[in-house]
């Protein structure tokens, strides 16, 4: 796994910080029925439990929008992935299917609250670090074209910002081509949610994408 670590100015705004990062060799499929059915439950549940205006209240979104105002973005206006799928969860009873690994990712987070990057390893060139977006800093992300990532949390490589809590980019995204995957939980302040959240991606990876030689690591703000 490759170095990582959070900035300074992320870290002194947002102190209590954590990554939760998961790295594994995967095989894709289009499409794992048995997943997808997990999936379709979970959807299940969450429109028998859960109400959209209760959303921003969870544990894990409610840090979340928090950690984006201390870094000066609006998290109702650039809204976080996991808030966004669950939004769509429970308006129109669905999320959108894309591969075994990426499915898996988006029903840890679901289940959760957590947002959640996935990469393509191979894609990511040298140290990684978790900053704060620049003025007019590039991004691309899936779905979303130039994204304004000013003020955003943003995972940063050699060659600049591949991922944020708002939408993962088309630069390092995991496709049907993706051998080696990298997976990071972002929770903001400490949650108990966290561990089981590990524990579940670790064992949908192995159960439906054959995931094997497995790099666990927890980076935390340097205080």
């Amino acid at each position: 796994m490759q170095h990582i670590s959070i900035g300074e100015e992320l870290g002194k705004k947002v102190p209590e910080i954590v990554l939760s990062c998961i790295e594994c060799d995967v095989h894709i499929e289009e499409k794992n029925i048995k997943l997808w059915n997990e999936v379709e439950e979970q959807i299940k549940a969450l429109n028998d439990s859960l109400r959209v205006e209760e959303i921003s209240q969870l544990p894990a979104i409610a840090a979340s929008r928090r950690a984006y105002k201390k870094c000066g973005k609006d998290p109702a206006r650039y809204r976080l992935s996991a808030e966004a799928l669950l939004r769509r969860v429970l308006k129109r009873g669905e999320i959108c299917q894309v591969n075994n690994v990426v499915d898996q990712l988006n029903l840890v987070s679901i289940s959760s609250g957590f947002s959640i990057g996935g990469y393509d390893a191979d894609k990511i060139e040298g140290n990684i670090t978790f900053g704060i977006g620049k003025k007019e800093e590039f991004y691309e992300g899936i779905g979303r074209g130039e994204l304004n990532i000013e003020n955003m949390p943003v995972f940063r490589d050699a060659k600049g910002a591949f991922g944020t809590p708002t939408s993962d980019s088309v630069r390092t995204c995991v496709t049907e081509n993706t051998r080696r995957f990298l997976m990071i939980i972002i929770a903001y302040e400490p949650i108990e949610l966290l561990k089981n959240a590990i524990e579940k991606a670790e064992r949908l990876l192995k159960i439906y994408a054959d995931a094997t030689n497995f790099e666990l690591k927890t980076i935390q703000a340097i205080k």
